[in-house]
């Protein structure tokens, strides 16, 4: 039972996972089915009775799928022992985190910032989900990993089909401003701790990434990186500005 729990808890030596594969692209599937159910059934679960309880169960979760991260990190600190890595320090646990309070809670400003983060940086994670190449099926970090970056656009497009939510131009500004933030707090952490790669600015990843093709250079990497986030804000905003237009010219 001990190699059991150690085997599924830890990570592999060899790559265990491989981009575009059914173990990519089942989850990504699963995903975009439950937010098709959740546009088709709206309605019905708008007037259902026990709505709320569904909300405070997907914020249950949420909270579940991120910290149990750090609590296999305790159970199993030889995974990646000490702060290089393990700081609450990134875009897609944060967004996650801020969902689970969106969900009960209903507040503009949280639906901001997880709207624009999840569209805009956590989609990348989607597309190359680097922290699982040594972690496979079989793995528990697989699944964490999983439900951790799909539940946050679950609870997206919950709030904007059943609770009719939507970003606006100061939407945006908001966001950015939060991710300024934690860009700020992400560039002074890499430069106390040797190592630290936090929002991945300091460094290409090992790991095959998307953001491979960005380069070594910090500032040439920054202003990539920026002009690439504004570019996928216009574009997160760009169903609404159409909506909108749309709407004027009826």
């Amino acid at each position: 039972m001990k190699e059991f729990f150690g085997y599924f808890f830890g990570e592999g030596s060899e790559p265990e996972f491989a981009i575009f594969t059914l173990a990519h692209l089942l989850p990504v599937l699963v995903m975009i089915g439950v937010i098709a159910l959740i546009i088709r059934k709206r309605e019905w679960i708008r007037q259902w009775k026990h709505e709320e309880a569904l909300r405070w169960v997907l914020a249950f979760a949420l909270i579940l799928a991120d910290m149990s991260y750090y609590w296999r990190l305790v159970g199993m600190p030889q995974l990646h022992p000490g702060p290089v890595e393990n700081l609450p320090i990134g875009v897609c646990g944060w967004a996650v985190i801020l969902c689970s309070y969106l969900v009960i809670s209903k507040k503009q400003t949280l639906f901001d910032i997880s709207y624009f983060w999840l569209l805009s940086g956590s989609l990348f994670a989607l597309i190359t989900p680097t922290p699982l190449t040594f972690t496979g099926p079989t793995r528990f970090r697989y699944y964490q990993f999983w439900l951790e970056h799909t539940l946050g656009y679950v609870a997206i497009f919950y709030m904007i089909f059943v609770h009719g939510m939507r970003p606006t131009v100061k939407s945006a500004f908001k966001s950015f401003a939060a991710l300024v933030v934690m860009a700020v707090l992400a560039y002074c952490v890499n430069r106390m701790i040797p190592g630290a790669n936090y929002l991945y600015m300091a460094r290409p990843e090992a790991a095959p990434s998307v953001l491979d093709i960005l380069p070594p250079n910090f500032a040439l990497r920054l202003i990539i990186m920026a002009a690439v986030i504004m570019l996928m804000y216009g574009l997160a905003y760009l169903p609404w500005y159409l909506k909108d237009r749309k709407a004027k010219a009826a």
